[in-house]
């Protein structure tokens, strides 16, 4: 996995090439994918790298992603969330939560 991909849309498409294809969304305390249906609590999952982009002309524009992947589940995906102004609330506790968590290798 590279460093950076460019913009967060070429990172997301990067992203889906190396197998992240799941687009998680945040609900109470846990990942889901509306489509597969699966639901990821943190113990179920690991961040495998995070990426930060910055907007040069829009604040709105700032955005962390999430490479995620589950062993248990045997999926990878993305997660996106802002930061700042436009970040989810939901999606910070969920992190923080995972800050905490043990990395097994």
């Amino acid at each position: 996995m590279k460093e950076s991909y460019g913009t967060l849309s070429e990172t997301i498409n990067a992203l889906k090439e190396e197998g992240y294809t799941i687009d998680f969304n945040v609900k109470e305390e846990c990942l889901i994918c509306h489509v597969t249906k699966v639901s990821l609590s943190p113990d179920d999952f690991e961040i495998d790298k995070i990426f930060r982009f910055e907007g040069d002309t829009n604040p709105d524009d700032q955005a962390i992603l999430y490479a995620i992947s589950s062993d248990k589940e045997g999926v990878k995906g993305t997660l996106v969330n802002g930061y700042g102004l436009s970040s989810s609330e939901m999606a910070d506790k969920l992190v923080e939560k995972l800050s905490t968590h043990p990395h097994s290798n």
